[in-house]
């Protein structure tokens, strides 16, 4: 299953994160990045090879009003986060294997202290 787009898949997203669970993978992006849409076949790529997974695509400044307080400076931008907790923030290349490692990696990953959580915004389907 390709990543769900914030834009059209609202519900389904809110009904996968509802479980605490479940592993979020948020690509936030922008419509005009060359390197964000050169990126969307290689996060759906992901996203299919980790159903389990829930991967999400968040054109952030279609959706600025739901995602105000997050400070994204460089596109794209890839948040993961648990149940609990923000385990990645931060600027990726558009290199699958860049977000493989660090999903395989995910139990090394600390914590990220004062970064955001996109799971409340994203329930609020």
């Amino acid at each position: 299953m390709p990543a769900l787009n914030l834009d059209t898949d609202s519900d389904r997203i809110a009904e996968r994160i509802n479980n605490p669970n479940t592993l979020l993978v948020a690509c936030l992006c922008a419509q005009w990045c060359g390197t964000c849409r050169e990126y969307r076949a290689t996060f759906d790529a992901l996203a299919n090879a980790h159903p389990d997974i829930c991967f999400v695509w968040i054109d952030i400044e279609t959706h600025a009003d739901r995602f105000d307080d997050l400070d994204v400076e460089n596109f794209p931008t890839l948040l993961i986060e648990d149940g609990v907790t923000t385990r990645f923030f931060g600027t990726v290349l558009p290199h699958g294997a860049i977000a493989e490692r660090l999903l395989s990696e995910l139990t090394a990953l600390p914590n990220a202290v004062g970064a955001p959580k996109v799971r409340p915004a994203l329930a609020a389907a």
